[in-house]
């Protein structure tokens, strides 16, 4: 598929430069100080809160509120770090509405859940702005530790190990780390470069060195760190993107929903960024709504997002859907994808309609056809060549108990891995526990 860059099909479709601004504020402004003290009276401080269950890396929810209402909210940052050291990106990138908030006592008896994940913004927000880090790191322990990939799974891994006295060193092959959170995440989440932020905050406890531009792609560099650490922890991600057997898929209107977004997630000038005057998303994730939704914001006339099975089964949250809907994107459901036909700078994305049958995808014969400058893909991302070396689930490696590889010294977290959902709190809490085994290695061996 070509560059953005390079298509010559994409509409101008520019807005008034002070529109950007606004359609790319922060989705969830951080809570003033009478705001956040009104949101944690709210809280019932349940003894068996089901909010800290619903949350994977088991943040005590309801004593951080507490701490919140009484005024400390450091103390509060530091009960939330303790669980999450990235709980500053968790607070606005984490699906609340589908984990811990989804949970809370008040959503069920009215409808209207405790604000935890912007009371978290406002109790880490406040920490991470001070001078100093607030964890000191143990005696060396003469241990070194490579961990590949510095999204959060690995960052979560290295300040734990960090921590603990070890010496970590982080290969990333992208010019910068964050991983997700710098490069997938949509812009009006995460904004004024917090990810970056974030992450020479983290690496401020000391001890980690980071190495950009350095891939780790191959068994020959993976048994090279086997043989210089004393272990390896692996946060690779997915760095492929799945494909669409169909006709008219590399055709110049077609991008991947992904490159899109990490462009715009890159851009000095929102103005720049190419987007179409009709674009198709095919898909039905996050991916699919960050990216129909910034195409909105960009200027885009018409927005489409179109998925194959019923909207009850979309990846993204009915939060997500309704954000998009209020955006004027449009949802399209029970369509799977048939051809892309290209012709004079304009697409046309031809549909078959769809039913569900016993699990399964049925096509109905039906035909829709929609018009389209810009088709974006969504649909899924998938593993690098590395992990040949190791056994897979589903396309993933296979990790047993806190992320143990079959590769004796090599673990594993994050969106690479069998286990959990790919979520950023998901790959936190796996990257942190694999760190507390890592740990228990060293120190018995």
């Amino acid at each position: 598929m070509p560059s953005l860059e390079e298509s010559t099909s994409i509409a101008d479709c520019r807005l008034p430069d002070e529109a950007y601004a606004s359609n790319f504020a922060d989705l969830h402004p951080q809570l003033s100080q009478h705001e956040a003290s009104v949101a944690a009276d709210r809280c019932y401080f349940c003894h068996d809160a089901p909010c800290i269950e619903a949350c994977p890396t088991e943040i005590d929810i309801p004593l951080f509120i507490r701490q919140i209402a009484s005024g400390v909210p450091d103390a509060a940052a530091k009960t939330i770090f303790d669980s999450n050291i990235l709980g500053g990106a968790c607070a606005r990138v984490c699906p609340t509405e589908t984990l811990c908030e989804e949970a809370c006592v008040r959503e069920a008896a009215e409808g209207s859940p405790v604000e935890i994940g912007r009371l978290q913004r406002f109790a880490t927000d406040s920490l991470m702005a001070k001078q100093g880090h607030p964890y000191a790191r143990a005696e060396p322990s003469g241990k070194r530790v490579a961990v590949v990939g510095a999204g959060p799974a690995g960052l979560a891994c290295a300040h734990r190990l960090a921590m603990k006295g070890h010496r970590v060193t982080i290969f990333e092959a992208k010019d910068k780390a964050g991983g997700l959170n710098e490069y997938g995440i949509a812009a009006y989440k995460v904004v004024d470069e917090f990810a970056a932020r974030e992450v020479d905050w983290i690496l401020g406890i000391g001890g980690i060195d980071l190495k950009l531009g350095h891939p780790v792609d191959s068994v020959q560099e993976l048994q090279r760190l086997r043989a210089e650490f004393d272990a390896v922890f692996l946060s690779v991600g997915l760095v492929g993107v799945n494909s669409l057997a169909i006709d008219g898929v590399s055709g110049p209107s077609v991008r991947f929903a992904v490159d899109f977004i990490a462009q715009l997630r890159q851009a000095k000038d929102l103005s720049n960024i190419p987007v179409g005057r009709e674009v198709v998303v095919i898909g039905g994730g996050m991916t699919a709504i960050d990216a129909g939704v910034q195409s909105k914001l960009l200027g885009a006339e018409t927005v489409s997002i179109v998925y194959r099975r019923s909207q009850d089964e979309m990846g993204a949250s009915r939060y997500e859907q309704d954000l998009a809907a209020s955006r004027g994107v449009r949802i399209i459901a029970n369509a799977q994808p048939a051809r892309i036909d290209e012709g004079d700078g304009k697409a046309t994305v031809v549909f078959e309609r769809t039913k569900s049958a016993d699990g399964r995808i049925v096509a109905t014969g039906e035909i829709l056809a929609l018009p389209a400058d810009q088709v974006l893909l969504a649909i899924g991302q998938k593993l690098g060549d590395l992990p040949a070396t190791f056994k897979l689930d589903g396309g993933k490696i296979s990790v047993s108990g806190p992320g143990r590889t079959g590769l004796p010294g090599v673990w594993a977290g994050g969106d690479c891995v069998s286990e959990g959902e790919d979520l950023t709190v998901t790959a936190v809490a796996q990257g942190r526990d694999a760190a507390e085994d890592i740990h228990a290695s060293l120190v018995n061996s």
